[in-house]
C-alpha cells in the first residue's frame, strides 16, 4: 500500500472519533474539523510512519485542541485588556501639543528601544498586535506586555510631572 492509501484508511477508520474528541474539547464544529484535517494533512505532507495507530491520532488531536484553546485564551485576554485601554482614551479629551511633547519625551527617555518600537508601530503606523509580532519577531503576548508596560510608565511619568 502507498502512503496515501494508508492515510485514507486511517481517515476512514478514525475521523469520526477524532472529530468527536475535538468537538467536545472546543465546542466548535468548524474548528474541530480544521484541527482533524490539519492532523491528516501533516501526515500526508510530513514524515509518515506506517505504524501510526488511533491512539497516536487521538493524542495529536487532543494536543492541537489544547494549543488552540490556549492561543484563543491569550488572544481574548489581550483583546479584552486592549479594549479596556481604548475605553480610557475614548473618555478623555485628546491631548494638546504640549502634552504630546511630554509624551514623546517620556517615550524617548524612559522606554526601552523595544518598547519604543512597539509604541511606534501600534500608534504611529496603527499596526495590529499580530503584525507587530511578525515585524519584531516576538510573540503577540510580548507585544502586549511591552505596550502595557510602556503605557504604565508614560502615565506614571506624566503624573509625576503634573
Amino acid at each position: 500500500m502507498t502512503k496515501r492509501n494508508d492515510i485514507e484508511r486511517l481517515f476512514k477508520t478514525y475521523y469520526s472519533q477524532m472529530f468527536r474528541l475535538a468537538a467536545a474539547l472546543l465546542h466548535d464544529d468548524d474548528s474541530a474539523r480544521d484541527i482533524v484535517h490539519e492532523v491528516f494533512a501533516s501526515l500526508l505532507h510530513g514524515s509518515y510512519d506506517p505504524a501510526t495507530k488511533g491512539a497516536y491520532l487521538l493524542k495529536t488531536v487532543r494536543s492541537r485542541c489544547l494549543t488552540h484553546i490556549r492561543n484563543c485564551e491569550i488572544h481574548q485576554r489581550i483583546a479584552k485588556l486592549y479594549f479596556i485601554e481604548n475605553e480610557e482614551y475614548d473618555s478623555e479629551d485628546w491631548p494638546d501639543e504640549e502634552m504630546l511633547e511630554k509624551i514623546y519625551s517620556v517615550i524617548q527617555k524612559e522606554l526601552s528601544p523595544q518598547a519604543r518600537k512597539v509604541i511606534e508601530l501600534r500608534f504611529s503606523r496603527e499596526e495590529k498586535f499580530k503584525r507587530i509580532s511578525e515585524i519584531m519577531g516576538i510573540s503577540e503576548t510580548a507585544v502586549y506586555r511591552h505596550l502595557s508596560q510602556a503605557l504604565k510608565i508614560i502615565r506614571i511619568k506624566l503624573k509625576e510631572n503634573g
